[in-house]
């Protein structure tokens, strides 16, 4: 057998296992259930209903206003720049949408991080079952004849691709998994940094997030656009989950008690001294 088709399917498989299995031992971890990682993969997909259509008007556009004539290092700029704000704005509103008026619960760090991980979990797993589902399609295609499959004109380029693909080299196969493992942590970064904005009634930390997830998205397209290497690329991101670590831990909180122990209710003291046979003590004991 191939090594490929053991790296390849487990690619996809680690793209699926991951937030799974860090979901399980934050729900184990803070005594919740899975609630908040389906709202933070309901926002997910919210954000992306409008960001996709957005940002497919960008081409469009930016060559309306003349963009193809600028420079090409000023044309990766501005689209590195664009495309950058575009998520941080997207994701960001629709993360500070899910606290204001869905997850009105969630306002302790733990809770955070499930959000989180739903959001950048979902995208881990959404993007898993398209690798495998590319996957099982490319197991099907090796060993059939592709004529059967696509026009004559597309022959010699079906079978190209074909041959990339179970040509590549080890490490790319496994590239997928890896940038998952280094964006999930970004997710629940901004997570943490746009709760900040509940816990400590200042709007200013969505902005902190946004402006964030800008730089890495940003930088991530840049360095993309100027012809780094796939495994400097991951590098790259890398870098940002390191920071998003930090920031994860930095704004650490404990978590409210479960079951808050009230204070105890203070009583009078009284003291008991001896009571002497005098006639004055023995006429208030009488019955009147």
């Amino acid at each position: 057998m191939n090594i490929l088709s053991v790296t390849y399917f487990l690619n996809g498989f680690l793209m699926i296992a991951m937030p799974i299995g860090l979901t399980i031992y934050l729900t184990r971890k803070f005594k919740q259930d899975w609630r908040l990682f389906w709202i933070g993969a309901a926002t997910l997909i919210f954000s992306q209903v409008l960001h996709i259509p957005f940002n497919a008007l960008v081409g469009p556009v930016f060559n309306q206003f003349g963009f193809i004539a600028l420079p090409v290092v000023l044309q990766n700029v501005i689209l590195s720049v664009f495309l950058g704000l575009s998520a941080g704005l997207f994701e960001e509103l629709s993360r500070y949408a899910m606290y204001r008026w869905w997850a009105k619960d969630a306002r302790s760090w733990g809770k955070g991080l499930l959000a989180g991980a739903g959001h950048g979990g979902s995208e881990a797993i959404i993007l898993g079952l398209l690798v495998l589902y590319g996957y099982v399609q490319m197991i099907i295609v090796r060993g059939m004849d592709i004529s059967t499959l696509v026009t004559p004109d597309k022959v010699e380029l079906a079978k190209a691709q074909i041959q990339a693909y179970w040509s590549a080299p080890l490490y790319m196969t496994m590239l997928g998994a890896l940038e998952r493992l280094f964006t999930i942590p970004l997710h629940m970064a901004c997570s943490v940094l746009v709760l900040q904005a509940f816990t400590r009634k200042k709007f200013w930390w969505v902005g902190l997030a946004l402006l964030y997830h800008a730089l890495a998205d940003g930088v991530a397209v840049f360095v993309s656009q100027i012809g780094f290497s796939a495994l400097a690329i991951e590098g790259i991101i890398g870098i940002f989950a390191i920071v998003s670590m930090v920031i994860v831990f930095a704004l650490r909180q404990p978590e409210p008690s479960a079951n808050p122990v009230s204070a105890p209710i203070s009583t009078p003291e009284f003291k008991l001294g001896p009571v002497y046979e005098t006639k004055e003590n023995l006429d208030k004991t009488r019955y009147q």
